[in-house]
C-alpha cells in the first residue's frame, strides 16, 4: 500500500510520467490497423493503448 501511494505521489507531481505515447481507444479493426502500422513502420515510441479488450 506505500508503495502505491509513493507512486500515485510521484506522478501527480510529476517526477515521473507513463510511457504511453499513443492511445487508439476501443479496440476494433481500424485502430489495430494504425496501431501495427506504427510498429511496422519504427514510428512506435513507448507504450501503445488500445482499450476494451475482455478476453
Amino acid at each position: 500500500h506505500r508503495l502505491l501511494d509513493e507512486m500515485a505521489r510521484l506522478v501527480d507531481a510529476g517526477t515521473i510520467r507513463s510511457t504511453a505515447a499513443e492511445h487508439f481507444g476501443i479496440i476494433n479493426a481500424a485502430n489495430l490497423k494504425r496501431a501495427h502500422a506504427l510498429l511496422e513502420f519504427g514510428k512506435a515510441r513507448g507504450k501503445i493503448v488500445l482499450e476494451g479488450f475482455t478476453g
